[in-house]
């Protein structure tokens, strides 16, 4: 008779609970039984990981062996417990000292031929373990550099089995060429496409860019409206809605907001780098995301896709892998109307809870969202002379796309028009540069941090409007248009709100010290549309 204990990782979403792997050899007839509520792929790790010891030269026990995964009512899955049964089965076997793997963390897949493999959501993983007080961890050589990133956590990286078994049994360490088949643990989720280069590099690459290239706000041809309301979505966190004909600019605007966003935090970086790591896009070479991600789904994406599902336990979707960053919705109302009122749950809350019979999973989804519409399907709508032959009903039922509570929730609107021959020669002078932008959105983005320091919120766009109107008053008077236009029915109680917190981030790149009423008008012009004599903010500004 034999027992030994290991430990891995289960994950729920992007959160770990730490399981301990119980190895137990009994006299009988040789067999293998693995319990604690497995799915199909951890069931098969029984063939994998006793090919796996007999070819890194150990001997499989010929006992009666039974694997339990404890706490057995939380659902587990996926190939990275192989390497915690293969350590737990050799202890019990006594092939390895038990005490030696008794406060080992071990997450790995193991090959028939005893390599060990890279998996899913290492960080998230190593995290929880360093949580419950695990300081050890044994993870595959791939991800050590990820696994690394938690502070007070001793992480050995390991090529194969046969190598952990010899430093466990304090022998030579035998060399191992590298793995070159092993690359991403698995694709992407199904449905979804992350645009350009915006995980962990900044913007995303525009079509037609070189390589090396960086698009630049400089690149994009007037549009000052626009420009504007861009600048104020980054220093505040808003919702972006740009409405407007095809090739006048909105895709060129949103794939240069990612670089407009300041660099994001330590905590940040960890938050965007576990959600990332569980969907399995880490860059190689790259553990660490420090900048904002661009994420741009294609229009025919489905709801689950935007918003996390597959079978079992629900995995990240769109919105999840765009924390932090940026959402961007190209050809929005193309989408279902059922992805689309999907959005609306996270947008308030910036996490999306999901239900499966496997259980309930909590993502962070704490995006900007970027909206890019044209104003019918044939796109000529509005456009002196161009011949849009859609009929009215048609256009009035593709602009209905966009439900009304979903818009809403955008806090900017802008009409993107097209770009006239001067500024399209350039005879209006070149706009401001990504690094000119970007300098007054980080200055904007530091006063309004020193004034939520101490709250539980970190840009405008998330702090509570009453918590505005009580702990932060506007001067008297400052509000009277909003009033009149909530009176008027132009403005929802929530979308006075919205206007609040635009008109503090306006103030915040302006430098005052309280919205001003020039600050509100701008804010409720970049808000309805509807012109109210403010002075664009960039003009200003320069």
């Amino acid at each position: 008779m034999g027992f030994a204990r290991a430990c891995s990782v289960a994950l729920v979403g992007v959160e770990g609970v730490v399981v301990e792997v119980q190895a137990d050899l009994e006299p009988g007839v040789a067999a293998f039984t693995l319990v604690g509520l497995p799915d199909k792929s951890l069931v098969e790790s029984r063939d994998r990981v006793r090919a796996a010891v007999v070819n890194s030269g150990a001997e499989w026990p010929q006992k009666k062996l039974t694997v339990g995964l404890s706490p057995a009512s939380v659902p587990k899955g996926g190939s990275g417990f192989d390497l915690a049964v293969a350590c737990a089965v050799l202890g019990a076997a006594e092939r390895v000292a038990p005490e030696a793997i008794a406060d080992l963390v071990l997450i790995g897949e193991l090959g028939l031929d005893g390599r060990v493999r890279p998996v899913r959501g290492v960080l998230p993983a190593v995290l929880a373990a360093a949580e419950a007080g695990y300081r050890r961890v044994v993870v595959p050589e791939r991800t050590a550099g990820e696994a690394s990133l938690v502070p007070g956590v001793s992480v050995l990286g390991v090529r194969s089995l046969r190598q952990l078994i010899a430093v466990l049994t304090d022998e030579p360490v035998p060399e191992e060429p590298p793995d070159a088949a092993a690359g991403r643990p698995d694709p992407m989720p199904p449905g979804l496409m992350v645009a350009g280069a915006g995980v962990g590099t900044g913007p995303a690459t525009g079509a037609g860019a070189g390589p090396g290239h960086r698009p630049d706000l400089a690149d994009v041809a007037g549009q000052a409206a626009a420009r504007t309301a861009l600048e104020v979505a980054a220093a505040g966190g808003h919702h972006l809605l740009l409405h407007g004909p095809p090739g006048a600019g909105k895709t060129m605007l949103a794939e240069r907001l990612p670089a407009v966003l300041p660099p994001l935090t330590r905590q940040e970086s960890l938050e965007v780098t576990a959600v990332h790591s569980v969907a399995g896009i880490l860059p190689p070479g790259q553990p660490l995301v420090d900048t904002a991600p661009y994420c741009a789904p294609h229009h025919s994406a489905t709801m689950q896709s935007l918003v996390g599902g597959g079978n079992g336990l629900p995995r990240p979707g769109a919105v999840s892998l765009a924390h932090r960053g940026i959402l961007f919705l190209d050809e929005a109302p193309e989408f279902s109307a059922r992805a689309l009122d999907a959005l609306r749950q996270p947008l308030e809350s910036g996490h999306v809870v999901v239900a499966r019979s496997a259980g309930v999973v909590r993502l962070p989804a704490r995006f900007l969202m970027v909206l890019a519409a044209n104003p019918c399907p044939c796109g000529r709508h509005t456009l002196h002379g161009a011949g849009c032959e859609c009929p009215p009903s048609v256009i009035r039922r593709y602009q209905a796309r966009l439900s009304g509570p979903l818009l809403d929730r955008v806090d900017l609107r802008v009409d993107v028009r097209p770009v006239d021959r001067a500024d399209l020669l350039g005879r209006g002078g070149r706009g401001e540069s990504t690094e000119t932008v970007a300098a007054r959105v980080r200055g904007a983005r530091e006063r309004s941090a020193a004034r939520l320091d101490g709250t539980p919120w970190s840009v405008n766009s998330e702090v509570p409007g009453h918590e505005l109107r009580t702990r932060w008053p506007l001067g008297p008077g400052a509000l009277a248009a909003a009033e009149r236009d909530l009176e008027r029915g132009l403005l929802t109680a929530r979308g006075v709100d919205r206007v609040l917190r635009v008109a503090w981030t306006v103030a915040d790149l302006a430098g005052h010290d309280r919205p001003t009423v020039r600050d509100v008008a701008l804010a409720l012009e970049l808000r309805t549309g509807i012109a109210r004599g403010a002075t664009a903010l960039a003009g200003e500004a320069s």
